[in-house]
């Protein structure tokens, strides 16, 4: 029985991939050459032309969040927009929580 898959991105090119996840080891862009992220089994690339949606997942990506499956429910809250990113940034910096704990907060107080 082979490996489950889990998703890869390059965000300067724009791409994910779909592999198995047997260790630990860096994994290479076959477009650019870079790094491939780890994002999780639970991730859903948005569309290669949709800019506001690459900014929120390289903003998602760079604050370390993922997209792993919970036990039943899939990964959680994660924004989509630019706009509820910028409140979760600022609620963040209003009451120093962490930036990542902000962004996947299901709501906001």
């Amino acid at each position: 029985m082979g490996h489950a898959k889990t998703s890869y991105v390059c965000l300067p090119c724009r791409a994910s991939y779909k592999q198995p996840y047997p260790g630990d080891h860096e994994r290479r862009c076959p477009r650019c050459g870079e790094g491939l992220v780890h994002v999780g089994s639970a991730f859903a690339a948005p569309r290669r032309r949709d800019d506001e949606g690459w900014r929120v997942l390289t903003v998602l990506v760079n604050a370390g969040i993922r997209f792993h499956r919970n036990c039943c429910g899939g990964p959680g809250y994660r924004p989509r927009t630019l706009r509820e990113v910028r409140e979760r940034m600022s609620y963040a910096e209003r009451t120093g929580e962490p930036i990542a704990r902000a962004l996947v907060r299901p709501e906001l107080p």
